[in-house]
């Protein structure tokens, strides 16, 4: 009776063996279908490509401009442009595809800056001057603190040389007068001096 024990025994170990080979083997193959089968489904699946309009972010730009300036005469494209808040008349020129060849542009003060809704015109050599620009369309007589150059400005009583200057000066550095007002801010311009500008001068 124990002989017949001892000799089931390494029968009942091999079987058990047997049955744990078995049970990987199939754990591997069940492992090895799931994959098969995610990478399937992972090929078979739409990739989505978003593209990136890049002509749509430059109207994002353009949007974002502050300035619209009427750009004609002699320039390659005459026509609306929008501008930044601190453009010239020279980023006008350049937004227009610049000068021609016949552009008058000593006639033009390329660096002065430039104002929403406004007219540039650029005209050919030997035309009126007067017509060089077209940005005081009102006519009143006023001067126009955010267009006046140092002459003009000096044509003004109490504004020499030192404060027509300074006028420009802060005007550069911190854009447009949105009022006469402002003028206030300049070195050397206080109520008294302001008072006799009031009537002589707009933005």
């Amino acid at each position: 009776m124990p002989a017949k024990d001892s000799a089931s025994a390494p029968a009942a170990r091999s079987r058990l063996r047997l049955s744990i080979g078995a049970a990987v083997v199939l754990g591997l193959v069940v492992l090895s279908a799931a994959v098969g089968l995610g990478i399937m489904r992972g090929q078979a699946q739409p990739t989505q490509t978003v593209q990136i309009d890049e002509a749509a972010g430059d109207d994002e730009v353009a949007v974002g401009g502050e300035l619209y300036v009427h750009v004609l005469g002699q320039v390659t494209d005459p026509g609306l442009y929008v501008l930044e808040p601190s453009a010239r008349v020279v980023d006008a020129l350049a937004a227009a595809g610049g000068s021609l060849d016949d552009a008058d542009l000593q006639a033009v003060n390329l660096a002065r800056p430039l104002s929403d809704g406004e007219q540039l015109i650029v005209p050919a050599v030997g035309a009126d001057p007067t017509d060089a620009e077209g940005t005081d369309p009102v006519g009143d007589g006023l001067i126009d603190l955010n267009n006046a150059d140092q002459a003009e400005l000096e044509t003004l009583p109490g504004i020499g040389p030192a404060i027509g200057q300074r006028i420009i000066d802060w005007r550069e550095t911190n854009g447009r007068f949105a009022s006469v007002d402002d003028l206030l801010a300049v070195s050397g311009i206080g109520e008294k001096l302001l008072a006799g500008l009031r009537d002589l001068v707009r933005v």
